[in-house]
């Protein structure tokens, strides 16, 4: 006799609490190698990754370096490209981080409540941090400030949801409070009218997310066409779909069973964003919930073929070089925004720039990076980890 619907539902659901975290059962394993790896494959190209593989084009001319071109530069607006998964993936790996740190503080602090001091200090230093990296703080000048407007700010929001959701409510919970958050920004942007224009507007600059944010934030809005405030109940969700992840990476299930669990996850997030597109459209400026499901889509496809291959397969020595960059990550992102790279690279290289002609960017750009990867590679070697 075939079960109802209603039984094989809650039979699910039920299932789902075998990913919970338990203070009395975790003892601290080893590191997810391929977590390190695939947060430094986001951090090269945001170190000049994306430069050095630009500068291919006006050398070789070719249909694949064009196409390479192109799809390392964001969409303007509806759609996606390749590039447009660098902030969404920076995003979800603080979330599939977060079941192994935050179980291995309860492991040795049974006391919720204790955890709280922590989380905090970590929100307040994103944040701050991600004023000085794009926010204007260094220029001490209150006029010139833009109060929310850098991807460490909405980890930062993120994380705070992502906390609340982990520590308060069950997995079962956790899922439904997720698409609580989509759902709630899907309905805000179909029902509530934008004075002039009304609602359900998408275009880039007539939509409810970037009308709250210039609302709220007046003169410290950040003058762009991305929004962060509306925009906060989707990084939470992007945060969380990070933290479903880790659960199944944190699980007693094989390693195989976790790579077909991603890959699974990882199709049919993407499916469900394209089929929500038409109604709710793939838009990385205002971090639409469609958006949040096709991007983590990839991410998990990612994801699985990194833990295939380093974790499973234990070909670990060929992502060496991610790693170095993914364990000081902060450093890496920080210290690329805020120190000019380019600038000492220039002193080596600007002799050349009459001598190398279209090679000139390749040259200058591979220096820069090399310089700031030279850097984390000390820093690796000598277990200097900064974290926040």
């Amino acid at each position: 006799m075939q079960r109802p619907f209603k039984y094989e539902t809650m039979r699910i659901f039920s299932s789902l609490e075998k990913y919970r975290i338990i203070p009395e059962s975790l003892p601290v394993g080893e590191r997810v190698a391929s977590i390190d790896a695939l947060r430094g494959f986001d951090m090269f190209w945001i170190m000049g990754g994306e430069i050095i593989f630009k500068s291919l084009d006006p050398i070789f001319h070719s249909p694949a370096t064009q196409f390479l071109s192109t799809q390392l530069e964001h969409v303007e607006w509806l759609g996606f490209r390749f590039y447009d998964i660098i902030m969404p993936l920076f995003v979800m790996l603080a979330g599939i981080s977060m079941p192994f740190s935050i179980s291995r503080r309860l492991g040795r602090n049974h006391s919720k409540s204790a955890l709280w001091p922590h989380i905090f200090k970590r929100f307040i230093l994103l944040w701050i941090i991600g004023m000085a990296v794009q926010g204007n703080l260094l220029t001490y000048d209150l006029a010139q400030f833009k109060f929310y407007s850098n991807t460490l700010q909405s980890i930062a929001i993120g994380y705070l949801i992502a906390s609340v959701f982990i520590l308060y409510i069950n997995v079962r919970g956790q899922v439904l409070a997720t698409i609580g958050l989509m759902l709630t920004y899907w309905i805000a942007m179909a029902v509530i009218p934008v004075p002039g224009i009304g609602a359900g507007s998408y275009t880039p600059h007539e939509n409810l997310a970037l009308f709250i944010d210039k609302a709220v934030l007046g003169k410290f809005q950040d003058g762009t066409t991305y929004s962060w405030i509306l925009s906060s109940l989707n990084f939470g969700a992007t945060v969380m779909l990070g933290v479903f992840a880790g659960y199944i990476l944190k699980s007693g299930v094989t390693g195989k069973h976790k790579v077909v669990l991603l890959l699974g996850f990882g199709i049919g997030f993407l499916l469900l964003g394209k089929l929500w597109h038409p109604f709710h459209p793939i838009i990385k400026h205002i971090w639409t919930g469609s958006f949040v499901l096709f991007s983590g889509g990839i991410i998990y496809l990612l994801m699985a073929v990194f833990y295939l291959v380093i974790d499973v397969w234990k070909f670990q020595k060929g992502s060496k070089f991610f790693i170095i960059i993914g364990t000081n990550s902060i450093i890496a992102y920080t210290g690329w925004h805020l120190f000019n790279f380019g600038y000492v690279a220039a002193i080596f290289t600007n002799g050349l720039k009459d001598r190398t002609g279209d090679w000139f960017a390749l040259i200058h750009s591979t220096l820069a990076f090399l310089i700031a990867f030279l850097i984390l590679r000390h820093m690796y070697r000598y277990k200097i980890f900064i974290k926040v």
